[in-house]
């Protein structure tokens, strides 16, 4: 029996002490770190949101680029062309453009295709978003939009100046503590649960009486959201809406975190996303260096390290423990489907 309120605690903690790493970094960092560092909290949603959707629902997306484009242009738009609306309306109708986006491309995919066709049709959607943006005019086409201002809240008695980049940053890392921290409330919740069983067993939780393709759908359009709303939260720090965060390779940054932190865990991409903002860090100077120090580890880690560097540490508690995987009592075997849901925090 899983204890929900131990799982509550822990990842609680776990979401807090990360919101504490994060809040001292401007000052023992320069300017050009606490940037990256405010790039890599926005990842680790980012990555989330898409190990939600695979790990959770388990369908494979090959286009968060389209959520994560949606909701940054969406924010700009908002922000260049309505400057007189508030800042949290710009962000609630960037995370709104990224739900409508994936409630009507879910709605078409999840009717015409599964498994690796689906992961395509996505791919193709996000292209078509891509090649929208650069052909509309409204969106600043190929230049993309630029000089997005970072905001001043009126909250009544108090006024949040968010202009300079170091107050924005500590605004990013809090809402992006809450949105993971409200992403695994929902992936816990019986509707969560829910949708985890039709990803281990659609035919007998649809003989239960539960609507397969619209969880499904519904998983679809949350983790799109919460693309959207990173997306929308980017803009205003690197001041600028470019098409390229809509092209695919966008898209394969989540798909990367997962894998190397570990899919089978809810902080695996976080993990992943942390390793890939040190590595860029360390070599930002050297022109090539980070693609092939990347690859080199994902390599390494598909090989070597099938579970991830979650699944790794995890393995080596256990053995530490003096269990071995399959024993009688232990959470799960580690690559199965019980143990993806057992081993996630």
């Amino acid at each position: 029996m899983i204890d929900y309120r131990a799982r509550f605690r822990i990842n609680l903690a776990i979401a807090l002490c990360g919101l504490a790493v994060f809040a001292i970094v401007p000052f023992v960092a320069n300017s050009g770190l606490v940037f990256l560092a405010g790039l890599v909290a926005i990842n680790i949603v980012f990555g989330l949101c898409w190990n939600f959707l695979f790990s959770g629902a388990g369908l494979l997306s090959f286009g968060h680029a389209m959520f994560f484009a949606a909701g940054a242009y969406g924010m700009a738009v908002v922000s260049l062309r309505m400057p007189e609306l508030p800042f949290f309306l710009g962000l609630a109708f960037g995370s709104a453009c990224g739900a409508l986006i994936a409630m009507i491309f879910g709605y078409i995919a999840l009717r015409r295709a599964s498994g690796v066709y689906f992961a395509v049709l996505t791919l193709a959607f996000s292209e078509l978003i891509h090649i929208y943006i650069t052909k509309t005019t409204f969106l600043g086409r190929n230049d993309g939009l630029v000089g997005i201002p970072r905001p001043t809240i009126d909250l009544g008695p108090w006024v949040l100046d968010l202009t300079s980049a170091t107050s924005y940053y500590y605004f990013i890392i809090v809402a992006m503590t809450i949105a993971a921290f409200a992403l695994w409330c929902f992936q816990n919740s019986p509707a969560g649960r829910l949708i985890q069983a039709i990803r281990q067993d659609p035919l007998r939780t649809a003989f239960l009486g539960a609507g397969i393709r619209g969880w499904q759908l519904t998983a679809f359009v949350v983790s799109g959201t919460i693309a959207a709303f990173c997306g929308a939260v980017m803009v205003p720090f690197t001041q600028i809406a470019s098409p390229e965060i809509a092209v695919w390779t966008v898209s394969t940054q989540p798909i990367l975190f997962t894998l190397l932190g570990g899919a089978g865990h809810f902080w695996g991409p976080a993990v992943g996303a942390i390793l890939f903002g040190a590595i860029a860090y360390g070599t930002r100077a050297m022109q090539g260096l980070s693609d092939i120090t990347v690859s080199v580890l994902l390599l390494t880690v598909v090989l070597l390290i099938p579970g991830g560097l979650l699944g790794l540490w995890q393995r080596r508690r256990r053995k530490a423990g003096g269990r071995q995987p399959g024993q009688a009592g232990d959470d799960a075997r580690p690559g199965t489907a019980a143990g993806k849901v057992e081993a996630r925090q």
